[in-house]
């Protein structure tokens, strides 16, 4: 039987305003990774769908990027009020789809609703300025104008966070929208769109493909001289191959990328704060998050006692289906998805890491993976440089801190990092030390709409929420004219 929230939820692509169906009607289906069975069918977008997209933002963008800023800010604002009003519907949505507990889809839908609240206060703070030049004999005009059509590739993982973080600012900016969710988990987005058509939103300003051919429908917009912007949140391989063809036509390009994220917990931390941080930078979104810790560096004097009292809160996890009561732990996203955690941990094992609790895949239907820990984990094993996504947290001991922060630097990847300290000293030479883009101290949470969330080397550039993320939606105009 369909479950009533994804009944409510539109199928079809949105092109132009008009929910519609793809050429020829083609679908593909969505399937709830707890049980492995289809939750629901969406339209299969075709090359000439995507163009049609793109064409509906091409024609909206001119009128949108001259509404007035409190406009564009109220329909934000109303977008807020009806994602919050509908929490529960859409938690649901989001844990059928994509397995996490109940929980964890209600505090991203409040985390994904607060990029819209954020937003519709900054549409109307776009500031310019205007200052004499130095020689006094001109006057200097700078303003903000929208950057134009954008294209938005969003990933499974926060299906509806993803997704508001860019629209967000795009609709602050006045800029129109071509959104292509992850195929996995479309339902969320297509839910979020319908809102923001409830809210008041034009038509063409956002448009929305789902497809299970991304690569053949995106290629031709992303190669198209009218699109302007290209906005991508996924791994690292995708990110670079978007950014090669992006550089045909030069589009302004923001790309949050893969992690590796270090864990760093020194000798004199609150052992009891470190592994409730740890707890929460590692098990957030069952571990499928480019902000989870992916390695765990532990000063060795601590190292044993920290490992004990992880395993022992990782071990008491209930495992289950994310819809159900008193779940902690729902399935990984997809077959695929498991066996690579397997693959990552039986990696680190056969160079001598050793399991303190979980360890493998769990038997029955539905992609489910053990809450893992590792301790002793070989510096060399594939799971310190490749990004786990998945439940396991790998303990590597150092002995000083500069040795800490080596081991922290050493990998492509630069988005965020965490550190457990209680010197005030050490903590600041630590978070100037590390290469990423963002740093909780003493805390496993660092996302935060009014903070700019990006990375640095390999996990991308340009930032989304913040004061900053909207400037990733605008260019700047100088204007010069003679004073006499």
């Amino acid at each position: 039987m369909t479950e009533p929230a994804v009944a409510n939820v539109p199928k079809q692509l949105l092109i132009g305003g008009r929910w519609r169906d793809a050429a020829g009607g083609a679908t593909f289906a969505v399937e709830d990774p707890s049980t492995g069975q289809q939750l629901a069918e969406v339209a299969d977008a075709s090359v000439d769908d995507g163009t049609a997209a793109l064409d509906a933002a091409v024609a909206a963008q001119a009128e949108w990027g001259q509404a007035a800023p409190r406009d564009r800010g109220e329909i934000l604002r109303r977008a807020f009020e009806l994602i919050t009003e509908r929490t529960d519907d859409l938690a649901r949505i989001m844990t059928l789809e994509m397995g996490k507990t109940l929980a964890e889809s209600r505090a991203e839908i409040a985390y994904a609703a607060e990029f819209f609240r954020w937003f519709s206060e900054e549409a109307v703070r776009i500031h310019g300025r205007y200052s004499v030049a130095p020689n006094g004999a001109t006057r200097l005009l700078t303003l903000k104008q929208p950057v134009g059509p954008c294209l938005m590739i969003t990933p499974w993982n926060f299906p509806l966070a993803m997704a508001t973080r860019k629209i967000g600012p795009a609709v602050a900016a006045g800029c129109t929208m071509v959104l292509k969710p992850a195929g996995l988990t479309p339902l969320s987005a297509l839910a979020a769109a319908d809102i923001l058509c409830e809210a008041g939103l034009p038509d063409g300003v956002l448009n929305v493909v789902t497809t299970s051919h991304t690569g053949a429908v995106m290629g031709p917009l992303i190669a198209d001289s009218r699109l302007r912007k290209l906005t991508f949140t996924g791994s690292t391989e995708v990110g670079r191959t978007l950014i090669e063809q992006s550089a045909q036509n030069l589009l302004r390009v923001s790309m949050e990328l893969g992690g590796n994220a270090p864990f760093l917990v020194f000798d004199d931390a609150d052992l009891d704060a470190a592994v409730e941080g740890a707890m929460l930078a590692k098990m957030r979104n069952i571990g499928e998050a480019c902000t989870a810790a992916n390695r765990f560096l532990v000063h060795s004097s601590v190292a044993d006692e920290f490992a004990e009292r992880l395993a022992e809160r990782m071990s008491g996890l209930r495992i289950g289906r994310g819809v159900d009561d008193g779940v902690d732990v729902g399935p990984l996203v997809e077959e695929a998805q498991r066996s690579k955690v397997s693959e990552l941990v039986d990696d680190a094992v056969g160079r001598g890491a050793r399991v303190l609790t979980g360890g493998s895949a769990v038997e029955g239907e539905g992609w489910f993976y053990q809450p893992t820990v590792l301790t002793d984990v070989p510096k060399d094993a594939r799971l310190c440089s490749e990004e786990i996504f998945g439940p396991v947290a790998a303990i590597v001991r150092f002995d000083d801190e500069a040795e800490a922060i080596a081991q922290a630097n050493a990998t492509e990847y630069g988005l965020v990092a965490y550190a457990f300290t209680r010197d005030f000293a050490r903590a600041t030479r630590v978070f100037e030390g590390l290469e990423t883009g963002m740093i909780g101290i003493n805390q496993g949470i660092v996302s935060n709409p009014a903070a700019p969330f990006g990375g640095v080397k390999a996990s991308g550039f340009g930032r989304e929420g913040g004061f900053e993320g909207i400037d990733e939606y605008l260019e700047t105009k100088y204007v010069g004219f003679p004073w006499e």
